[in-house]
């Protein structure tokens, strides 16, 4: 399959240039367009034999559900059996916005789409390409990230062609997603509503608005049964085994010179993911890849998946990451980095 990149204004983009991949959505095709966060690979959700199409470019297990896109807050009533009232406190404050809310589902959703579950989770973005996309498609844009599954999820067009060139129709290019971590998931299926998966929308927004809002015991661990994208199997996986550090004040640092530089003497090639305060301090001979300041957690959410790839150009045998702060976007950013790492941890 030959896939075509097509170039977009992100701000106002036309309807004739996106008209192609419109066209390729509504005959069942596959197209890969950005979001505020990460850029989606897409198809027609309301089509069965479409969504199996992104499960096989991606990899993807058939059991990890989809989250599907709307344009505008009325077609929610088309997937949702019921509307809650705090998921519609949520709706009338985050949307459009990187927020997905999990809904008990109508009978027009497509079990492929949720995984076999009787919920559907759904999101309408804040993108103006992606918003005019699904307008132009005419329904439900089902879309996880557009890389292949278990890599670090793709933030710009550039990272979308080299996993997926080849195996889907098109790539729209709008330029680099502006949060960079994935939408934050939450279930208003529950009594209390449950924090499935941290993005761009922070806990402490969420019980600002709720009051009282649960995590997922799936969140510190992996489960059986997902329950949403991104619980379930490895993600976000640079193209080495990778270790993250978590430790307090001067023992991060402490603990990333002691292990690399064990790591360099034991005759392994040697990377490093870490803040700018950091990166100069690191042993000699260490890869880095800095992915901002750790005054500033939206930069280095931003820039998270980016120092994750840095290393498929620059091959070492193993990879250490620098945690930071869980607070505000900082769960986020921590979950994804713990995922990555596939929960090897070093604290002390």
């Amino acid at each position: 399959m030959d896939t075509e990149m097509l170039t977009v204004n992100k701000d106002n983009p036309e309807l004739a240039a996106l008209e192609p991949a419109a066209a390729v959505l509504r005959r069942g095709g596959l197209v890969a367009f950005p979001t505020e966060t990460v850029y989606g690979l897409g198809a027609n959700g309301l089509d069965p034999k479409a969504v199996a199409g992104i499960y096989q470019a991606k990899g993807r297990p058939s059991d990890n559900p989809l989250i599907l896109h709307i344009a505008e807050p009325a077609s929610v009533l088309k997937l949702a059996d019921c509307i809650p009232a705090n998921a519609q406190r949520l709706m009338d404050i985050f949307w459009p916005g990187p927020l997905t809310i999990v809904f008990q589902r109508t009978a027009a959703v497509p079990d492929i789409v949720t995984g076999g579950l009787d919920t559907v989770a759904v999101r309408l973005p804040d993108s103006p390409v992606a918003r005019q996309l699904i307008r132009l498609a005419g329904v439900p844009i089902a879309a996880p990230s557009a890389n292949t599954s278990g890599r670090p999820s793709p933030t710009t067009a550039q990272a979308v062609w080299a996993d997926l060139a080849g195996r889907i129709d098109i790539i729209v290019d709008a330029g680099p997603c502006e949060i960079g971590v994935e939408s934050t998931v939450i279930d208003c299926t529950t009594p209390v509503p449950t924090l499935l998966r941290p993005g761009g929308i922070t806990l402490e927004q969420l019980i600002e608005v709720l009051g009282e809002v649960e995590l997922d015991p799936a969140l510190s661990s992996e489960e059986s049964v997902p329950r949403s994208p991104g619980m379930k199997y490895t993600h976000y996986a640079p193209s080495a085994p990778m270790v993250l550090v978590e430790a307090e004040g001067t023992g991060m640092l402490d603990i990333l010179c002691r292990e690399t530089s064990a790591a360099i003497a034991a005759g392994q090639t040697v990377g490093a993911i870490v803040s700018s305060e950091t990166a100069g301090c690191l042993t000699p001979g260490v890869a880095v890849s800095v992915y901002g300041s750790r005054q500033d957690g939206s930069q280095i959410a931003a820039n998270l998946y980016t120092a994750l790839r840095f290393f498929d150009n620059c091959p070492v045998d193993i990879i250490y990451a620098e945690g930071i702060s869980e607070a505000g976007i900082g769960l986020a950013v921590m979950n994804r980095l713990r995922k990555a790492a596939g929960y090897r941890i070093i604290n002390s």
